[in-house]
């Protein structure tokens, strides 16, 4: 679980924790990875990582990118600014699913909000295009997966996002072990066609 925001025990920390409570009575063992405040880079385009397999500014998205290769699945968190995602996360999510685009597929993802009032559904929107534009299952939850509040404690005091939280673990939890039973009876993995790109301007 990725915490993208620059308060380390803050309302996206309390949501992503009611998850990981309700994996690790799964037997789901996880982790939360704060990424700091120190300023990320955009992408810029220069398709380094095409060639090297990581991206040219060697920062926490290469050291996440080595550990997407432990883990079965991938919860993004983020707080609401201005009906998205935290501006600085996304940079960092542009990166890392450009780069290590051939290490997500088939991996469970789900998306985390957190809002004081408004905007969630947006955010939440945009956090899990990055899973369906990767071959990324994308786990169901009873709602859209968010919490409401200015504290933690706020968020503690949201009944309907922490159950929506555990909802969202029992479905991961039960996937995940689905998949593992589907290894044990050697089912195949999906075959993929070589990706087409078509532009929309011809000459």
């Amino acid at each position: 679980m990725l915490n993208g925001s620059p308060h380390e025990g803050g309302c996206t920390f309390t949501a992503l924790s009611e998850v990981a409570i309700q994996l690790r009575e799964r037997g789901i063992e996880s982790e939360i990875v704060y990424l700091g405040t120190d300023p990320v880079y955009g992408c810029t385009a220069c398709r380094s990582c095409m060639k090297t397999g990581k991206c040219i500014f060697d920062d926490r998205v290469n050291a996440i990118s080595q550990k997407m290769e432990d883990f079965d699945a991938l919860i993004l968190g983020s707080p609401v600014y201005y009906g998205g995602p935290n501006g600085r996360f996304c940079a960092l999510l542009d990166r890392l699913f450009y780069s290590s685009a051939g290490k997500m597929k088939g991996k469970y993802g789900a998306s985390v909000v957190s809002c004081r009032r408004g905007g969630a559904t947006a955010a939440f929107d945009r956090l899990n295009k990055y899973f369906l534009m990767n071959n990324m299952p994308v786990v169901p939850s009873q709602y859209w997966n968010q919490v409401h509040g200015t504290s933690p404690e706020d968020v503690l005091k949201d009944a309907e996002g922490l159950q929506t939280m555990r909802t969202l673990a029992e479905n991961l939890a039960w996937m995940l072990k689905l998949k593992m039973a589907g290894e044990s009876a050697r089912m195949t993995e999906p075959e993929y066609e070589a990706k087409v790109m078509t532009n929309f301007i011809r000459k």
